[in-house]
This record gives structure tokens, sequence and C-alpha cells, in this order.
């Protein structure tokens, strides 16, 4: 008798780890799906009409111009060139990977603008748009590896990318909100 009860339930237990088999490749296959997409992310697909916020709520109050940040963080000494800043400025490029930057028009050329821990993304139809930026600017140095990521982020040639060779002193601010007008 209990020769044919091991038999009867021997091919159960087969089913039963076959099944096991065929759920874990499915949540492998799933998983494997899940990371593929996630690495190839795009900006968002939204409007950025007027009125728009991205990250953050700010407004247009107590906003102050490039020029004006400029001033500000050349009357700072050295090492504590790093301000609380509320900023209106005309987006110029717009990171075509994911948005998670931009670059805005400052006084003597484009500005970086990164998004705080990339807690949020802009979409690229916000390329040209007037913004309030709500968040920390700093002068600092970019590292040349750095230059040269965003410059791929940018879709620059290759011999654009490879003529960048030394690293650049230049403001950079992490938005935490951005408005758009």
């Amino acid at each position: 008798m209990q020769v044919l009860f091991t038999k009867f339930r021997t091919p159960n237990k087969n089913i039963h780890l076959q099944k096991f088999l065929n759920m874990k490749k499915l949540f492998v296959t799933l998983l494997v799906m899940a990371s593929v997409t996630a690495l190839h992310a795009q900006p968002p697909n939204v409007s950025a009409d007027k009125g728009a916020i991205f990250g953050e709520k700010t407004t247009e109050e107590s906003a102050i111009t490039f020029e004006q940040l400029s001033n500000e963080l050349a009357a700072k000494k050295d090492g504590a060139k790093k301000i609380n800043v509320k900023l209106k400025a005309v987006v110029t490029e717009v990171c075509t990977k994911e948005g998670c930057w931009i670059k805005i028009k400052g006084t003597k050329g484009n500005v970086m603008v990164k998004m705080k821990d990339h807690k949020f993304l802009v979409p690229l139809v916000l390329n040209e748009k007037e913004i309030i930026i709500e968040g920390i600017a700093e002068e600092k140095v970019t590292s040349v590896e750095m230059l040269k990521h965003y410059a791929e982020d940018a879709n620059k040639s290759k011999a654009e990318i490879d003529a960048i060779k030394e690293p650049k002193k230049e403001i950079v601010i992490i938005a935490k909100g951005i408005l758009v007008l």
C-alpha cells in the first residue's frame, strides 16, 4: 500500500515543482523587463504650460535675475559661495535622456540646473520657456568627467565630447522646484 501511495503522489510533486519553477521564471523575466524599462528612462511626456510646477511648489514672489545672483555670489568669501535662491530665467537646454537637468541663460553663457536628488524630472518641452527656479546656487568646479557626461546626455557629437579637456568653474543650481511662467 505504501508503494502505491508513493507512486501515486510522485507525479503531483513533479507538477507542483514544475509550477513553482515556471512561476520563478516568470518572476525573473518580469524583474528583468522592469529593470530594462527603468534603465531606459525618458523625460516625462507632460505639458509645460504656464503655471505648471515640477518638484516642490514655488511662486514668482521675490525672484531675482541671474545678474543679481552673480553679484550676490561674488560678494561672498571663497568657500562660502552657496545661497538659497529664487531665480527667474529662460531654459536653453533640457537633458534628453531623462529630463534630470536643464541649462538656463546666464550672463556669460548657459548655467547648469540639476534636480535635487533626482526627485523630479522635467519634460523636453520646457526648452525656451521662462521659469522660476527655487533652490540652492553655488559656485563650484565641475570635473571633466561630469562635463563629458552632460555632453553625452545632450546628444553632443563624439568630437565635441572629446574636446572637453579641462574642468569648468561655474555657477550650479540645485533646484527644489520649478514654476513655468
